[in-house]
């Protein structure tokens, strides 16, 4: 278990699935991203990324993707400025080999604590965890991708380009078939089972892609949507945390209301 203390204001971001789309869309997004990171540079806050930056990241032995260099480049600059970003993997970026730690991320499997404020707050990406106290078993198929065995069987018998082409597929075929809606409710009836009955102040997730915030009286759920399509973050300042969107006119983050998402 990672453990951190945190000082506002600081920036949770997910899914972004970079490399998941067309050639203009993924230099779309990768630029907004880079403009993101010089705003929190230039406005002294801290980022955690929950999973699913990249889409497909896989990192075999002797190969690194090259997918979002620019944006990687721009991260390495902003880490050693402002010390490592919280890096915690998603179900699409979780086969790590070391070479986003040497970028200056801090990078984390499964979930971290942090306090912020004497805020505790629980984040995770959303695809299930490993522990089960938590109540949140990964799908089958998610187990198998992040078991040690798998990984090494499959990029033993395949080659990077065809291993990680394969990948891609299965990720826009998964896509596909699951429906943001069962996975909305599965994780908003979760966190408040978990808020009631732990110390956290405050749990943030992604993965469904279904920005919103529920308040009870015992706690706070925030799921951060998606940066490749609502642009939505949370920002966590002032011992509180809101939705935002990140505005591409004015280089500036906005309120977000949730009230006004589109279910995808």
């Amino acid at each position: 278990m990672d453990e951190f203390t945190i000082s506002a204001p600081i920036l949770f971001i997910s899914d972004a699935h970079l490399g998941g789309f067309s050639d203009s869309e993924n230099n779309r997004i990768e630029s907004e991203l880079i403009q993101l990171v010089n705003y929190c540079k230039r406005n002294d806050i801290r980022l955690a990324v929950l999973g699913d930056l990249f889409d497909y990241w896989m990192e075999f032995p002797d190969y690194v993707p090259s997918l979002g260099r620019r944006l990687l480049d721009r991260f390495e600059e902003y880490n050693e400025a402002m010390g490592p970003t919280l890096y915690i993997t998603g179900n699409h970026d979780n086969w790590t080999r070391g070479h986003l730690s040497e970028r200056g991320f801090h990078v984390v499997p499964e979930y971290a604590r942090i306090t912020v404020n004497e805020k505790k707050l629980l984040l995770l990406h959303g695809d299930g965890l490993s522990d089960a106290s938590f109540g949140l078993p990964r799908p089958f198929l998610h187990r198998l991708l992040r078991h040690p065995g798998f990984i090494s069987l499959y990029q033993r018998v395949l080659t990077p380009g065809i291993g990680l082409q394969l990948m891609k597929y299965f990720s826009k075929f998964n896509r596909w078939i699951n429906r943001p809606e069962d996975n909305r409710q599965v994780l908003s009836d979760w966190a408040k089972r978990q808020l009631r009955h732990s110390e956290i102040d405050m749990i943030i997730s992604g993965h469904d892609h279904i920005p919103r915030m529920k308040h009870f009286a015992f706690g706070s759920y925030i799921n951060l949507g998606t940066f490749y399509n609502h642009r939505t973050m949370a920002l966590y300042n002032n011992h509180s945390a809101d939705l935002v969107s990140w505005e591409t006119a004015t280089q500036s983050l906005q309120p977000f209301d949730p009230t006004i998402t589109i279910d995808e």
